[in-house]
């Protein structure tokens, strides 16, 4: 990401939104801003490790609560919630910060709430695992403070391989619900 080239790019708005640039609480704001998007966007420049696996197999692992923030892709306003992954190994199994990098990954960048899930779910059964779940809740700000003002939650799900099959769907779905807390931030 060119900063330089972002924090004119942000001066430019705040002219046309009718701010002087040149005011003591706005001087410093591209500078912040070109920062923020380096931070908050380098989900395209990272790498999620799941090369990096231990030989132990289990059933089911299950990661509850994985906080996660992002940035819809049509408004560039945040959301931000919880992801929920179980997997079922194949001899093999990932330690618990690459499932939270592998979030990471995906959630910053320009996003909608249903590819974030579905690409978590594409990249962790590309490594070989028997089955995925994934499971994500969010609050959009884009509906909360524009448009609709309304302050429904979505939840979006993906499930690959064995738990394509419905009963295994079922299975796994109440290994994971009845935990999940009820505030989802």
């Amino acid at each position: 990401m060119d900063k330089e080239r972002v924090k004119k790019l942000v001066r430019e708005l705040i002219i046309e939104i009718g701010e002087d640039p040149t005011r003591e609480g706005l001087k410093d704001t591209p500078q912040r801003i070109a920062n923020m998007y380096e931070e908050i966007f380098c989900g395209y420049d990272s790498d999620s490790e799941l090369s990096v696996q231990f030989s132990e197999d289990s059933d089911v692992v299950v990661a509850r609560n994985i906080q996660f923030y992002s940035m819809c892709e049509h408004h560039m306003l945040p959301f931000f919630g919880k992801i929920h992954i179980a997997y079922s190994p194949n001899g093999r199994v990932f330690g618990i910060s690459k499932l939270v990098r592998l979030v990471e990954k995906h959630s910053k960048r320009l996003q909608i709430q249903e590819r974030l899930t579905k690409n978590i779910a594409d990249e962790l059964f590309a490594q070989g695992v028997k089955g995925v779940v994934v499971l994500a809740d969010a609050e959009h700000l884009c509906m909360k403070m524009r448009g609709v003002r309304n302050d429904a939650t979505l939840t979006s799900s993906a499930y690959r391989g064995i738990y394509e099959n419905k009963e295994e769907k079922e299975n796994i779905m109440t290994m994971i619900r009845p935990r999940i807390s009820s505030t989802i931030i």
